[in-house]
């Protein structure tokens, strides 16, 4: 078997579970995941180690450039290699002498070497042994852990001598790779499933790939019917350095994201399974989304298009904004993307300890009236530097799910319409044309979407909707998800009106 058909196939990450919906085996599989043994991929900045973690462990990618620095936190996913099945990390550059951002990334790096059970020690064939990885191979040998010498960018034969020369970082295992291609993964992996212990074996062959996350138009419907103990993800977005790594770090009582007061910190979304009340969580930290056009590099503009993904995949939407500053009209912007998804959302104003008592209230309300669509949304006050009211969003994450994934039945939903109805019925159209609705059901949840039937239901005014809207809020409460209607002609008045009109 050639290394190009030995190259490890894709499964679904750690770092990035399916939404919900999936079978009982699933779920035990990924609980199986966690006890797994861990492979740490470290090296200096820029050598490659986020090519190799897309390669052995698939899904959805860690973020890649040709610029030192791009990946800064732990990213954890799972691969399998013929019987053996194993976790790996991507770690961000390891530079012993670093200040700054590199100094933090360290950090985490440092973290994910004391958790590993071997080290894949990347460095870069082409550009050749530097201080710098002298100083990570003298740290490395500290660890007291099984390191294998990965060279990468080894594209073909004549590249191998390049290899020779890594010997003097005195790793007698060096194995040449190219992670971009394949070459040489096959040999490195060999190697390395031995050093992670009996545990990373298995009897039985590995289930068949799901296929991937649903797409985001799919039918929400579906979703509907996971079970209760399925895990839900939970989506941090906000503008850069508002503390959405640090809120984060506080629900897991680690450093697990890396939090700078620099902005843009973060660059991969990280996903991070967690627990709390008995409830099972993903909690996925984004990039800080800008403005489009304040973005000046690729890194960034991937990061924010990573980060605007995660809300097709998430459950609920937590929305963080400067206390000090409330909402300003780039979280309504935000804001309107959640809106627009359809997810449930949380509001939440962090930093509250840099903002008096005096300015508290003020600030809420700024935040309501910046935000007059999203009104449903509960809003919290927390700070993660001193842990006031972070332990609120997980429970308020859990209540606004359930709330989106209410059904009302047909019977009930149909006596709410004749009450309505009899109280306030919809305006003349144009024309003085009499608008008539006869009936509603559910369609959906998350969101919440209604048909009505109508006789004319373009002539049905905008404010009436919103009014049907509010009844329907008023009655079955639906806190903080969004609320669709979808008006339908009557069956004398299909051919008239043959696509349906949604409003929010």
């Amino acid at each position: 078997m050639t290394p190009r058909e030995k190259s490890p196939t894709s499964r679904r990450t750690q770092a990035a579970p399916p939404r919900p919906s999936r079978s009982a085996a699933a779920r035990a599989d990924a609980d199986a995941d966690a006890g797994l043994p861990l492979a740490a991929l470290v090296g200096r900045p820029n050598v490659g180690k986020s090519s190799l973690f897309n390669r052995l462990v698939g899904g959805r990618p860690a973020l890649v450039e040709d610029q030192p620095g791009v990946t800064r936190d732990r990213r954890y996913g799972v691969a399998d290699w013929g019987p053996a099945r194993f976790r790996v990390v991507d770690t961000g550059g390891l530079d012993p002498g670093a200040d700054g951002i590199l100094k933090a990334m360290r950090g985490q790096t440092l973290r994910a070497v004391d958790e590993a059970d071997a080290i894949v020690f990347v460095v870069d064939g082409v550009e050749g042994i530097t201080a710098v990885d002298e100083d990570v191979a003298a740290l490395l040998r500290r660890a007291g852990k099984p390191v294998l010498l990965a060279v990468n960018k080894i594209d073909n034969v004549k590249h191998e001598a390049a290899a020779a020369d890594t010997y003097r970082l005195g790793f007698d295992r060096v194995f040449p790779f190219s992670a971009s291609h394949g070459r040489g993964v096959g040999e490195l992996l060999d190697a390395l499933v031995p050093e992670l212990g009996p545990s990373a074996r298995r009897a039985s062959a590995p289930p068949a790939p799901t296929g991937g996350d649903a797409p985001a138009g799919a039918d929400a419907a579906a979703d509907a019917d996971a079970r209760p103990d399925e895990p839900i993800r939970i989506a941090f977005v906000g503008k850069p350095n508002v503390g959405k790594s640090s809120l984060v770090n506080r629900l897991l009582g680690e450093e697990r994201v890396l939090v700078h007061d620099a902005p843009g910190t973060t660059r991969d979304p990280i996903d991070t399974p967690f627990v709390a009340d008995g409830r099972a969580f993903v909690l996925v930290d984004t990039a800080g989304l800008r403005r489009r056009r304040s973005i000046d590099t690729l890194t960034e503009h991937v990061a924010a298009k990573m980060a605007r993904d995660q809300l097709a995949r998430a459950d609920v939407a937590v929305l963080v904004i400067d206390a000090r500053e409330a909402a300003t009209a780039e979280d309504a912007k935000l804001a309107s993307l959640i809106e627009e998804s359809g997810r449930p959302a949380i509001l939440v104003l962090n930093k509250k300890d840099l903002v008096g008592r005096a300015d508290v209230d003020a600030k809420l309300t700024a935040t309501r009236e910046q935000l007059p669509f999203m009104k449903h949304a509960p809003v919290l006050l927390t700070s993660a530097t001193t842990g006031a009211g972070v332990a609120d969003i997980p429970r308020a994450a859990a209540r606004v799910f359930a709330q989106s994934s209410r059904r009302i039945t047909t019977g009930e939903l149909n006596q709410l319409l004749e009450g309505i109805l009899a109280h306030q019925p919809p305006p003349a159209g144009p024309g003085g044309r009499h608008v008539r609705l006869y009936y509603i059901t559910q369609a959906q949840a998350r969101p919440p979407t209604f048909f009505i039937s109508a006789n004319h239901p373009a002539s049905v005014t905008y404010a009436y909707r919103r009014f049907l809207i509010n009844q329907l809020r008023k009655a079955y409460g639906f806190e903080g998800t969004p609320i669709r209607i979808v008006l339908r002609a009557h069956k004398q008045k299909r051919k008239a009106y043959p696509r349906p009109r949604a409003e929010d």
